[in-house]
């Protein structure tokens, strides 16, 4: 890895291009390195994670919306990109697949559509460092822009595994959450990126791609505060779909704001650190294999992903220490964790909502006091059960939930920011006062499901989330159907592809809302 150096620049330093962080990105998206077969192996599994949660989500009431935006734009024309050239798989333009139903559909709201259903259950995959991010989001927008514009299961390996670094890079050096900047500000960049990659694109139209995406995706985190909205679920879509417009203009020979990173007038020095910003992004060398994805982690349960482990901790002591599930017990619970586990889902958030039993669900799983005390009373936790409005509002559950509160604790902080893997830690100590004058303590590291962890995900655990969250809306045939398929993505054709979606049985979806299309 090489160190790329971001400051501010005045307008008068005319920074050269190959100076700009946004050069080096496209430069890596364009490097025709080969990726590594460990790295293909990874984005099978992303593959048909994002597959499971989409699932999960067809009948929900966001993932339907942005479903019925999409079947609005109805792909009805297939053409070569020029008179000169026949319709090969090459040039052909046949439209995106949406994760639900039959059709193609314009790439840019396929995009759209199926970054929702990723998106809607909080249940893929993370990446935690100076910012958050779901690496993930970026399969959606780089899917479709494959299907659509006929490319081969490896070439969107190639574009995946693009997307994945240049995201991860960004979030390992530049903090948006302490400028109050969404984390999707680091995946529009990132699935443009993808997308040049994927279609092997030159760098200079890359880099177009990328200053436009971020230049648009910039966004207050106001949308995972308070009363968190269904727009939490679609901040992540909107970037995949204005990064798939941004890559359209681009190749259309259209330009960006420059530098759009260290410009006076820039990121940086308007949305983020300042006038005196300065980072040290991690990037690939030249001819370096992208390996990022392999830093990444998904989720066994559907939370913000700094709650996994303490779900798994809760589970267990519940368990152990059935006594500790009723409130007449206990006097007070004390989560000792790291800053951002804190101020983000901890009583250091200062939202009131967090304790809120009607709150949304949208809200309860970024509330850490909610998710741990209703794993700990129940020794489980489901996407669905465990946010019912009816689970929430159990007396006992809010008894005991209003005396469970965060703190931040450097040594947790520490661990929460280290670079060394076998460090790096995501959860803390819980200290439960009991009404006896007792005390018990605990604490986890990282989740169960982390490759550190005590059950680290493999093949057969993808597996089996998707066989899980499919059952209620595909047939067992679709199933498996699409699991075969995505298991041979290195291989697949470009007519495969367009199958690599999912198809819901006959009568399981709902009808989408009526809106402006």
């Amino acid at each position: 890895m090489e160190l790329h150096h971001v400051r501010v620049h005045p307008s008068g330093d005319e920074l050269p291009r190959d100076e700009q962080l946004a050069w080096s990105l496209a430069r890596i998206a364009a490097d025709p390195v080969a990726v590594d077969d460990e790295v293909t192996e990874m984005v099978i599994n992303r593959v048909i994670d994002n597959a499971a949660v989409a699932a999960a989500s067809l009948t929900r009431a966001s993932a339907t919306a942005a479903r019925g935006q999409a079947q609005a734009h109805l792909q009805t024309v297939t053409h070569p990109q020029s008179q000169a050239q026949s319709p090969t798989a090459e040039n052909r333009h046949g439209g995106s697949t949406v994760f639900g139903i039959d059709g193609r559909f314009s790439p840019e709201w396929a995009a759209w559509a199926n970054g929702v259903a990723v998106r809607e259950l909080d249940y893929h995959d993370t990446f935690l460092a100076a910012e958050y991010s779901h690496p993930g989001d970026n399969i959606p927008p780089i899917l479709a822009v494959a299907q659509h514009a006929g490319r081969t299961g490896a070439d969107l390996v190639r574009g995946i595994a693009t997307g994945y670094e240049i995201q991860i890079d960004l979030a390992k050096a530049i903090s948006l959450h302490a400028h109050k900047i969404d984390h999707v500000a680091h995946l529009g960049p990132s699935a443009a990126a993808g997308i040049g990659t994927l279609l092997g694109l030159d760098t200079e139209t890359i880099f177009q791609a990328i200053g436009q995406a971020l230049h648009t995706t910039t966004a207050t985190r106001q949308s995972r505060k308070g009363q968190i909205s269904s727009w939490k679920a679609y901040a992540p879509a909107l970037a995949g779909k204005v990064a798939v417009e941004a890559v359209d203009r681009a190749m259309r020979g259209q330009t960006s704001p420059t530098p759009i990173y260290e410009g006076e007038d820039g990121v940086i020095a308007w949305l983020l650190d300042g006038p005196e910003g300065a980072y040290e992004v991690p990037l690939p060398a030249p001819s370096e294999a992208k390996r990022a994805i392999l830093d990444s982690y998904t989720k066994e349960h559907s939370a913000e992903y700094q709650a996994q482990a303490w779900i798994d901790l809760a589970r267990r002591l519940g368990s152990a220490h059935p006594t500790l599930r009723d409130p007449a017990n206990v006097t007070r619970v004390v989560i000792h964790t790291s800053h951002h586990t804190h101020v983000v889902i901890g009583s250091g958030a200062n939202d009131p909502q967090k304790y809120d039993p009607t709150a949304s669900r949208e809200t309860l799983d970024h509330s850490i006091p909610y998710i741990f005390t209703v794993a700990l009373q129940d020794g489980a936790w489901d996407h669905e059960g465990s946010y019912a409005p009816s689970r929430a509002a159990r007396p006992d559950t809010v008894e005991l939930w209003r005396k469970t509160t965060t703190t931040e604790d450097p040594e947790w902080t520490r661990r929460y920011h280290s670079l060394d893997p076998a460090e790096k830690a995501f959860g803390g100590r819980v200290e439960f006062e009991l009404a006896d004058g007792t005390t018990l303590v605990d604490e986890i590291a990282v989740a169960d499901a982390h490759p550190l962890g005590a059950r680290p995900f493999a093949r057969a655990d993808y597996e089996g989330k998707f066989r899980m969250l499919a059952a209620p809306v595909l047939d067992d045939d679709e199933i498996e159907r699409f699991l075969s398929l995505a298991s041979r993505l290195p291989s697949l054709t470009a007519d495969e592809l367009g199958g690599l979606t999912i198809t819901a049985r006959p009568g399981v979806l709902p009808t989408a809302p009526e809106g402006l299309f």
